[in-house]
């Protein structure tokens, strides 16, 4: 009887080792703030999730104001600059980005005017810039970007799942007297 134990015991741990893998993400958000009074701050939130099924990694921004009623959008007469920088950890990587501003808008590689929301996409050897340059206020909904990028290593061309991804943003805010910049929010992942 223990011998029939034991053979199915480690018949069970030899399955549990050759079982296909699920497809998994790895995901991390980040926030920063900066107060504008003392019951009012300008938040930016970042989130960043790495999809091994996909070799790809999505990303979205959020810019609000925080007040004690919970999360606005900004007033009417609102400016602002926000920067988001897509990298890896390895300097051989290139980033494959596209994103949307605001998001739900078609993706875009270079540059586009949405709903009076400029934005610009710059490339470099290994990090991608995306600027977007908001006139006017609105709702929260009007301050988020999206994204996602194949991290793709430049010796082999294939796509890097081992190195670390991140995504990171900040955003100046200018409208009646205020003119502030939140600090940069990095959210980090990895392929899992």
């Amino acid at each position: 009887m223990k011998r029939l134990a034991a053979a199915s015991a480690g018949a069970l741990t030899i399955a549990a080792l050759i079982a296909p893998a699920h497809a998994s993400a790895a995901a991390n958000s980040a926030t920063t703030s900066i107060p504008v009074d003392p019951a009012t701050s300008i938040e930016m939130h970042v989130n960043a999730n790495c999809v091994a099924a996909e070799n790809r990694c999505f990303f979205d921004t959020t810019a609000n104001l925080l007040t004690p009623d919970g999360p606005i959008g900004f007033p009417g007469d609102t400016w602002a600059r926000q920067t988001i920088t897509l990298r890896s950890s390895s300097r051989d990587t290139w980033q494959e980005a596209s994103y949307s501003a605001p998001a739900g808008n078609p993706r875009e590689t270079k540059g586009a005017n949405h709903e009076n929301v400029l934005s610009k996409m710059y490339r470099a050897l290994n990090n991608v810039e995306i600027s977007i340059t908001y006139f006017g206020g609105g709702p929260i909904e009007r301050f988020k970007a999206d994204g996602d990028s194949v991290p793709t290593d430049w010796t082999y061309g294939r796509p890097d799942t081992k190195s670390n991804f991140y995504a990171c943003s900040q955003i100046q805010v200018v409208y009646g007297g205020v003119n502030l910049t939140t600090p940069t929010a990095c959210a980090q992942t990895t392929f899992s």
